[in-house]
């Protein structure tokens, strides 16, 4: 589809998925986000382009630093809409007066809102420090608004007066409903003629293709950065074919009820004996990140400390969680 961005360009932009961009995916800057049609701007928060009856949507939103009153919950987020700059102050983080939903980008977002769109959800660097890359942006799937209302800022205006902010909830679409790339959808096809001749396509199908083609991007990464030496032990495994092999394990674990984020700073790059031990609680890692091993472990020693690459910003968050998760399964049993 044709459309014309906010800046008046006209550009070939979708609404929703993008072929080709997976969940996870880093680009070094604004520039490269614009360029893989992710987003239509290369300074605001909020993406506008028309839909098909030539009305202004929002298809995409950047978070990177945003207003006092935004959250970022990974699987949920509460936005501050956008205002002027003559009406933000020097901080970037507050406001000088109430926002207004004549404002074109909140108008744009609530239409989406209105209209069942999903956004587009990109993370950069000056983000909430438990998912934000030190540098880059991530794109980090589909998200669909789930709520609009007019709230009430944290800081009053400098007369000391309420200022009323254009709040959006969102919550971010599991992964069964992010969408398939093209050859997502071939493997798929393929694993699916194989399993019934059907055409059946079970959730439970969809999330296994996604696992197996994207290798969890930001997993892959993590290992990379490491070379595949593990993290607690040290041991490389290197097979026969000269291939190293090492395992993305998550400190605070995806899905319900941990409610984990796929996200580099809650990943280790971790031999298979050492991603076990990590889950079944026989090994957690202290405030200082001394590894204490909590039951008995034949073979390799571990490390005192868990080695930390400084490009590899793990977020004590995850690390606490996971502690206190094995130390309270001790205590209750």
């Amino acid at each position: 589809m044709i459309v014309f961005g906010q800046d008046g360009a006209m550009v070939e932009r979708v609404i929703g998925h993008i072929d080709g961009v997976v969940p996870g995916e880093v680009f070094p800057g604004r520039a490269e986000v614009r360029a893989a049609k992710l987003h239509g701007d290369n300074m605001r928060g909020i993406s506008r382009v028309k839909d098909a009856d030539g009305v202004y949507v929002a298809d995409a939103v950047v978070l990177n630093g945003g207003y006092e009153d935004d959250e970022d919950g990974w699987a949920w987020i509460q936005y501050t809409g956008a205002s002027p700059d003559k009406e933000k102050a020097k901080d970037g983080k507050t406001l000088l007066r109430s926002q207004s939903w004549e404002y074109p980008d909140n108008a744009a977002l609530k239409l989406s809102f209105e209209r069942g769109h999903h956004i587009r959800i990109i993370r950069g660097p000056k983000g909430d420090r438990r998912y934000s890359l030190p540098k880059g942006y991530r794109y980090d799937g589909l998200y669909k608004i789930t709520a609009v209302r007019t709230a009430i800022s944290k800081s009053p205006a400098p007369d000391g007066s309420p200022i009323e902010i254009c709040q959006f909830v969102m919550e971010r679409l599991s992964d069964p409903e992010q969408e398939l790339t093209p050859a997502e959808r071939r493997i798929a096809e393929v694993l699916v003629q194989q399993e019934d001749g059907e055409g059946k396509f079970p959730t439970t199908r969809a999330t296994q293709v996604q696992r197996i083609v994207r290798d969890a991007a930001a997993a892959r990464r993590v290992k990379e950065l490491y070379d595949h030496e593990c993290q607690i032990c040290g041991v490389r495994l290197v097979g026969p074919d000269a291939q190293p092999y090492s395992e993305g394990a998550h400190i605070r674990p995806l899905g319900k009820p941990h409610h984990g984020p796929d996200v580099e700073r809650n990943i280790l790059c971790l031999c298979p004996n050492c991603h076990v031990r990590l889950d079944m609680g026989a090994i957690v890692i202290d405030d200082d990140w001394s590894i204490i091993v909590r039951a008995g472990i034949l073979g390799e020693n571990v490390r005192a400390k868990l080695n930390r690459d400084a490009k590899h910003k793990v977020h004590e968050e995850y690390v606490r969680y996971h502690r206190e998760r094995w130390e309270g399964a001790a205590g209750a049993s």
